[in-house]
């Protein structure tokens, strides 16, 4: 016959009666229930908005205009998608977007990365330094008629390079990776390398990226987001239409609506509040096309995002 042995703060968790047992006190309660709901009206604050966008791109413009549309489509109408996607242009801003963003984003961790590793080490004696060069950068530039006139004498107007090769290193992103290898990689790991014939080079390719997904992932969607976003080097250093980005395209897309409703509108009658309406069933539309592909990819990272962003940015 044998017998079974049970740690004496689990038997007496077991052999407490329900009587003794913890309960929650009203206040507690009520702390836990306003905590939650707290919680779900943050929620619904910050999706609202994109879930509004959404449905409204969808419903008849009259129904938007009323108000009859606040939770659900109302009249199911893809007049302003057919209107964008029925543009020659969005295809080509599409591309050139893609194109862009893939090539920028490749470029920005192939430098981020291993600058960051580098000035991550102790023994580098410059890191401090260059550090501090970085970090001016980030409190002071030329401003915007030098730079026009650098890129110009770079060759860099009119040149798709422009959107790629000015923004090749964020600094608070080479900061975020630096602080990630700096105290997430041990110093232990590096020495055994070492003792096994590896450099710098092979412990960075070998040990130190494999282990760095999560810093990896979370700046890669910052470079992916930013060149995804980024209207404003198209409008100032682009004249080519057929290197535009989709920025500049759907901005133009939506102030040529706007300027036929407004049109409309100054003859009078029903015509300027009906293209008034398409124009601002066309803006909804305008938003879920250019914001669709990064809510489509961010699910991916999420696993990743939280974990990267604190490490890289407590010390300690």
């Amino acid at each position: 016959m044998t017998t079974t042995s049970l740690s004496p703060g689990r038997s007496r968790a077991a052999g407490r009666p329900p009587s003794q047992r913890r309960r929650w006190s009203s206040g507690e309660r009520l702390f836990d229930l306003g905590v939650l709901l707290a919680c779900v009206l943050v929620v619904f604050a910050t999706l609202y908005p994109i879930y509004f966008v959404l449905i409204a791109s969808i419903s008849d413009s009259n129904a938007v205009a009323t108000g009859e549309v606040i939770m659900l489509p109302k009249r199911l109408s893809l007049f302003g998608y057919e209107q964008i996607l029925g543009d020659g242009r969005i295809w080509t801003g599409y591309r050139n977007t893609i194109v862009y963003t893939a090539v920028g984003t490749a470029l920005n961790l192939a430098v981020t990365l291993p600058a960051a590793f580098a000035l991550s080490r102790r023994e580098f004696r410059p890191r401090r330094p260059l550090m501090l060069f970085f970090a001016f950068t980030m409190f002071f530039s030329g401003g915007l008629i030098p730079t026009y006139l650098l890129y110009k004498d770079l060759g860099l107007l009119d040149n798709w390079l422009v959107f790629i090769l000015p923004s090749a290193v964020n600094v608070y992103n080479l900061i975020i990776a630096r602080s990630f290898f700096e105290n997430s990689l041990p110093e232990e790991l590096y020495e055994a390398a070492t003792l096994d014939g590896a450099d710098y080079f092979r412990f960075f390719a070998t040990m130190a990226l494999p282990l760095s997904k999560a810093i990896i992932s979370v700046i890669g969607l910052y470079y992916l987001v930013q060149h995804w976003n980024d209207f404003f080097t198209g409008l100032i250093f682009v004249r080519d239409y057929a290197k535009q980005p989709l920025q500049i395209v759907l901005r133009d897309i939506l102030l040529s609506n706007q300027a036929f409703s407004g049109g409309a509108g100054g003859g009078g009658g029903s015509g300027g509040a009906y293209a008034q309406r398409y124009a601002d069933q066309i803006k909804y539309g305008v938003i879920v096309v250019s914001t669709l592909p990064v809510i489509v990819v961010y699910p991916f990272l999420q696993k990743y995002f939280e974990k990267g962003v604190l490490i890289g940015a407590v010390k300690g």
